[in-house]
């Protein structure tokens, strides 16, 4: 089936975007909490670097994505598609990038602690413990707006899915309860981290499930003039 290069280059981002995201954490040596915690450092030290490129390439999923949503606007930005697709891609990408900012505070500090802590007495690594910590108070903020920033996206996405059947049924309903669940999990129970970590899963799948979609689907299907 000859697709667009619209086509190719948005599913193939999709998909990479889904690999470096979940593969970054799925291999890595070690995984932080919302809160740094100083056992954490000695468990990253053992293979500092191999960890620091697990999250590299974690960071760069996040944003792959990001470009791939963009690229998804070449394909649905059109009339009357636009109206709801501009906005719920922006939002999708604003809320991604936060989370990709979230995350590089989680690698530079993760990183860098290995060295501050190393050979320090208790007393000192209290104290660059209590240093860090109004910054990692901070940026759980931006882990909760991110995910309620790509939740409301996902939400004006899957609803314009559905409603001009750009996609398949199946993927705009998912698309629609991605977003929702993300919502009302972030608004329901703020505090708690653990319970998110199944969307991030369920989030990797639905990157792939876009790219083979896009990348199967014939490029007419979603390229109406302006």
């Amino acid at each position: 089936m000859n697709n667009s290069i619209e086509h190719k280059f948005t599913g193939w981002a999709f998909i990479l975007g889904a690999l470096l995201l979940w593969g970054g954490w799925a291999f890595s040596s070690h995984h932080l909490g919302e809160y740094i915690q100083s056992s954490d450092f000695a468990v990253i030290g053992e293979d500092v670097w191999y960890w620091i490129w697990m999250y590299r390439f974690h960071i760069f999923g996040w944003v792959t994505m990001a470009i791939a949503v963009m690229a998804l606007l070449s394909i649905v930005g059109k009339k009357p598609y636009r109206v709801v697709m501009l906005p719920g891609a922006g939002m999708t990408i604003v809320g991604t990038f936060t989370l990709a900012i979230a995350a590089a505070f989680y690698y530079n500090f993760g990183a860098w602690g290995v060295g501050q802590t190393m050979d320090k007495s208790p007393e000192e690594v209290e104290a660059f413990m209590n240093g860090i910590l109004p910054v990692n108070q901070y940026v759980t903020c931006f882990l909760r707006f991110g995910k309620i920033f790509s939740g409301v996206g996902l939400i004006l996405l899957g609803a314009g899915f559905l409603k001009w059947k750009l996609f398949p049924t199946w993927l705009g309903a998912y698309t629609l309860l991605l977003g929702l669940a993300a919502v009302a999990i972030i608004l329901a129970i703020p505090d708690n981290f653990e319970i998110y970590k199944p969307l991030f899963h369920i989030k990797s799948i639905w990157l792939v499930a876009m790219g083979v979609v896009i990348l199967t689907k014939k490029s007419e299907d979603t390229t109406e003039e302006a």
